[in-house]
């Protein structure tokens, strides 16, 4: 699907409203990206979740508009959706993080399909690392989908990353790749969320 502005669909506000808004002195995307709601100890962390919990009542149209443009624009569309538990989304969020177009919103789908919580979203994660992992001249989300990975089979009780994190196993492998890249890895136990 091609990257539209959401001014061409009639949906323009949407970026104002959802993407740039501002909280704690940055615009909800930077926020979003940065991942400081989920730490401890963020003082603003409150405050930001209620905003992103009121505003995750946005239509389905509103996000399918967000999700055909760029990467600001994805990357909170997919937390609004993960927020909201929006499993319809599933099937496109999905097709996202596979085709891996832009930067920055992998991690956003990641989180969408841990906060779906099924079967259904551990085999999306899985489908992504086997075809990333191996690719070990990339960097993109794959701490991201593992991390997602492992805490669905916490919840779960299942083993789906398994295969990945085996001692000399992909997840090794692409480490290595990425350290010799200068980006860092991190051990299976850290990406736990």
């Amino acid at each position: 699907m091609p990257s539209q502005h959401p001014e061409e669909t009639g949906y323009g506000y949407v970026i104002e409203r959802y993407v740039t808004r501002m909280y704690a002195g940055l615009p909800r995307y930077l926020e979003l990206n940065s991942a400081r709601v989920l730490r401890p100890g963020w003082p603003h962390a409150k405050r930001f979740a209620r905003h992103l919990i009121r505003d995750a009542a946005i239509t389905d149209a509103e996000l399918e508009a967000l999700l055909s443009y760029e990467w600001r624009s994805r990357l909170t569309a997919a937390w609004l959706i993960g927020v909201d538990r929006r499993e319809s989304f599933r099937e496109r969020i999905g097709d996202l993080l596979l085709a891996s177009e832009v930067c920055y919103s992998g991690g956003a789908y990641c989180f969408a399909l841990a906060r779906f919580g099924t079967h259904a979203d551990a085999e999306i994660l899985t489908a992504y690392l086997d075809r990333y992992l191996p690719r070990t001249d990339l960097h993109y989300d794959q701490p991201e989908a593992l991390g997602a990975l492992l805490h669905l089979d916490a919840r779960l009780g299942t083993h789906h990353a398994d295969h990945f994190t085996e001692p000399d196993g992909l997840w090794d492998d692409w480490g290595k790749g990425v350290g010799r890249l200068g980006y860092p890895s991190h051990t299976p136990a850290e990406l736990r969320h």
